[in-house]
């Protein structure tokens, strides 16, 4: 007997439906309520696919709405429905996919793939096969219907629709698709090529092996009039283009055609992804070649969609100049940020670390419009291109580009700049002889009475900040400086956000450039603090963070040290500890503590107590939660991270003045919790902050070596790249203070150490942290690690050829020459490694420039004049010229 609802708990139902569609909050209560109680009753989902299916007399969006209730149980508890609910669901849904109504039919089809995605693709063995069959069916709607719902399983479950476990249906569908590609109706057009574009990515065999007939298809559909049909040809295109680049390279100067015509196609849905296509070849190797002969086409295609659209200049209200920093901002529009816990790494030859520091600065200007469109994919499309083709595009542009950035019409103007910041990475070479007349212009831009104008330029100009800092200081330096400071306080929120973004890579470019204008560039800073809403404020510390990096102990005179900081501890008094404004705000102090060192210490008694108080609280909130989850919150660990991260600011700052706080309190302890974290950032900045602490006040951490030494052996594990990396140098700063009582912990790492520099793509500053430890090691203990040498000594050697001269590198070379003194033999094979590794000094101090000689001429000497002769034949002429010159050898 077919089930059959009762009159008085349909209306109840009913009641419901038309309940939650009212906008009163207590009214949803009750509704809420009311859902949890019925659910209590196993037919009440028979209730709602009833509404759904078969009550015709309600209107559209209740029955819709039933079904999405519907979704939502068989999201929550489909494996608790009794299976005579199950099957009446599944029969309903199959018999009324051809509804009349299309809202109808796409609530279905939502509700037939929640049902397959919760493993029913399995136990419901007709779906597939009678949704095939009814894509023959003459009538349109189920047609339609049974074509959403393939497209919707498609979408949920690809990996499993190409799998052993459902005896590999795409063998039939996918053929079955291709039929359809012909198809009358542009609506099943687009269903057909979509379900097919799920299998691209993947790879699907089923696909591979009807891979011609399927781009001879679309090829078919170029000429689309449906621009829902035209958007999913280009996106099979593009995905097309990294997995089978080989079945499109025959076509491809008809491709690139077509391509060029959908770029400029009218529905910006279509000129979007089309527009991807440019972008994704600019990543394969063929890109030069395809495209050399299309540049002339293309350039000014992509230029052209890089001017905002008009609803872009609405929404952005690009038309009003209004100054908006007294609108305080709304929370949703914060994103939230992540901190990027502290990694120790080492100063290389030719300048700072190779990694830098890595600012996402192709985020171009119009962050509010996030979502991702044409302008923003043109932008990045012609970033990568000029990344490929380097000066050859100029050519291209530079007539184009005088006229836009001169242009009467802002909207062509601001397009124009973005187009100049967009190329400044790949062509900067073939821009040189340009700039000196186009800064001024662009400083000049940063005056424009349009909002978006003055934006866009503190974004271009700081694309070319490295090129401005290497020109005399008052040529362009000076002008962009006082332009940019103003533009920090400009009236509107964009643009400040712009300014403040650009000066932060302005300092990290100019970098003690800036010591003579310091004081001006205080008092803005400092008078922005008053003036930012909450959003910006965010990122002026992140500008004043980056300003004490880049100047470091010139930051530590009084005058400056008045303005910065009370206003810093005023906000810092003013956060409660569960306010996640106090990431970026630690941040911050930590690179100021870094920079004013002894300058910092009246304020560094409140900043080390409530450092501790955060990381005391999120252990004992962690504690609470692991013990009761279900009556305790998990806690947001990035207080901790943060707390510690700025502790190692303070100790790297303070020096030896930190030893009165650590005297003072329970660190140690909170440290030896926070070394045993399940979570690697937790960690990685306890190992960091072990490591400052043990050179800025060992007394205090001595004790606690013979319970710390095992947790650091345990954390030498490579999977954890940066947690290794900060227990490794932890380990070698430890050796140093140890002196030979490190001897009873060899045993602990020394394995370790030695695999992790043998082993094949370890990143390179773990590779010189694990070279400096070892010659650490060796260095306080050379009978244990001696024996060694022969495992490690090649590796050692030329990681550590391009560290300049410093005091860690001094201590890891005296380690080495002490271990070849216990074991020579072990050095004999790979000993040209070690003269080159001799060889990049630049200035070894006097004994360490003797023990290197000892080595060289014992060596000469033991082998004798001639083999020697015969041994340095294999040099390299710089390294013959340098051991001569310096050891005489």
């Amino acid at each position: 007997m077919e089930w059959q609802p009762d009159e008085q708990g349909l209306q109840q139902v009913l009641q419901l439906l038309k309940d939650s569609q009212s906008p009163d909050t207590a009214t949803q209560r009750a509704v809420q309520e009311k859902l949890e109680q019925l659910n209590q009753f196993p037919d009440f989902n028979n209730y709602l696919i009833f509404v759904l299916t078969s009550l015709k007399s309600e209107d559209e969006p209740t029955r819709s709405l039933s079904g999405l209730i519907l979704k939502n149980n068989v999201k929550a508890h489909y494996q608790n429905f009794p299976p005579l609910v199950a099957d009446f669901i599944k029969r309903e849904c199959l018999n009324n996919i051809g509804d009349p109504s299309p809202l109808i039919r796409a609530t279905i089809g939502i509700l037939i793939t929640t049902i397959a995605s919760k493993g029913e693709l399995q136990t419901w063995p007709e779906l597939l096969p009678q949704l095939c069959n009814l894509l023959n069916s003459e009538d349109y709607n189920t047609c339609e219907g049974s074509f959403g719902a393939l497209q919707k399983i498609c979408e949920d479950s690809s990996e499993l629709l190409d799998s052993d476990a459902l005896n590999r249906p795409l063998n039939i569908m996918i053929p079955k698709f291709l039929q359809f590609f012909k198809h009358c109706s542009p609506k099943i057009r687009s269903h057909a090529i979509a379900c097919v574009n799920q299998f691209i990515s993947s790879r699907a065999q089923a696909l591979m092996d009807h891979i011609d007939t399927f781009i001879e298809s679309l090829f078919a559909l170029a000429g689309d009039e449906d621009c829902e049909v035209r958007k999913n040809v280009c996106r099979a295109l593009v995905m097309l283009l990294e997995v089978r680049i080989d079945r499109l390279i025959p076509h491809m100067h008809s491709i690139i055609q077509y391509m060029l015509q959908r770029t400029q196609d009218p529905d910006e849905n279509v000129s979007l992804e089309a527009c991807e296509f440019w972008l994704t070849l600019a990543e394969q190797p063929v890109c030069k070649e395809a495209l050399s002969g299309h540049l002339v086409q293309l350039i000014p295609i992509l230029v052209n969609g890089m001017k905002y659209s008009e609803i872009d200049i609405i929404l952005l209200k690009g038309d009003v100049e209004e100054e908006d920093d007294t609108v305080p901002d709304s929370e949703q529009d914060i994103k939230p940020r992540f901190h990027k816990s502290r990694t120790v790494t080492l100063q290389h030859e030719g300048g700072e670390g190779e990694e830098g520091e890595d600012h996402d600065d192709d985020d171009d200007d119009d962050d509010t419009l996030s979502d991702w469109n044409l302008r923003k994919c043109s932008a990045a499309a012609l970033d990568v291109l000029a990344n490929v083709f380097r000066d050859e595009l100029l050519p291209h542009l530079l007539p184009l580009l005088k006229g836009l950035l001169f242009h009467p019409d802002w909207v062509v103007k601001e397009s124009g700049i973005l187009v100049l910041g967009a190329i400044a990475e790949g062509c900067m070479q073939g821009m040189v002889p340009y700039l000196p007349e186009l800064m001024p212009h662009l400083i000049q831009c940063l005056c424009d009475k349009k909002a978006l104008v003055r934006s866009i330029a503190c974004w271009t100009l700081s694309r070319y900040a490295h090129w401005v800092v290497s020109q005399p200081p008052d040529s362009h330096l000076k002008p962009l400086m006082t332009e940019l400071l103003k533009r920090i306080l400009d009236g509107n929120k964009r643009v400040q956000e712009a300014a403040c973004s650009a000066f932060a890579t302005l300092e990290e470019e100019a970098c003690t450039e800036l010591v003579p204008y310091l004081s001006f560039i205080l008092d803005t800073l400092v008078f922005a603090f008053g003036k930012y809403q909450h959003k910006n404020l965010l990122i002026l510390y992140d500008a004043i963070g980056t300003l004490a990096d880049s100047v470091g102990h010139h930051l530590n005179q009084p005058e400056y040290i008045e303005k910065l900081m009370p206003p810093l501890i005023a906000k810092w008094n003013e956060l409660k500890d569960e306010d996640k404004d106090l990431f970026p705000l630690l941040e911050c102090l930590s690179s100021v503590a870094t920079a004013l060192q002894s300058g910092f210490l009246p304020y560094c008694e409140p900043v080390y107590q409530r450092c501790v108080t955060l990381v005391q609280k999120t252990l004992a909130q962690a504690m609470m939660y692991s013990q009761q989850p279900d009556q305790y919150e998990a806690p947001d660990k990035d207080f901790m991270i943060v707390a510690l991260d700025l502790l190692s600011g303070l100790a790297e700052g303070l020096g030896g003045h930190v030893d009165q706080l650590v005297s003072r309190s329970n660190i140690m302890t909170l440290l030896f919790q926070c070394m045993q974290d399940t979570m690697p950032e937790v960690r990685q900045s306890s190992f960091a902050l072990l490591g400052d602490l043990t050179k800025a006040c060992f007394p205090h951490v001595k004790p606690c070596i013979a319970e710390f030494m095992p947790i650091l052996g345990t954390n030498l594990n490579p999977e954890f790249i940066s947690v290794c990396n900060n227990a490794t140098w932890a380990i070698g700063e430890i050796c140093m203070q140890m002196g030979v009582e490190m001897q009873p912990y060899v045993s602990l790492v020394l394995n370790q150490l030695v695999e992790i520099i043998n082993r094949p793509n370890t990143p390179k500053t773990l590779l010189e942290n694990t070279a400096i430890t070892i010659g650490r090691l060796g260095y306080v203990c050379p009978q244990e690690v001696a024996p060694m040498l022969q495992q490690f000594i090649r590796p050692w050697c030329t990681s550590l050829r391009n560290i300049r001269d410093n005091e860690e590198k001094d201590s890891a070379f005296r380690g080495i020459c002490m271990m070849i003194g216990v074991n020579p033999g072990g050095v004999v094979q790979d000993f040209i490694f070690f003269c080159d590794a001799v060889a990049s000094w630049v200035s070894p101090k006097d004994d360490l420039r003797d023990m290197f000689y000892k080595i060289l001429h014992g060596f000469k000497d033991q082998v004798g004049e001639e083999n020697w002769q015969q041994f340095s034949e294999q040099f390299p002429p710089q390294l013959k010229e340098r051991l001569s010159a310096c050891y005489g050898v």
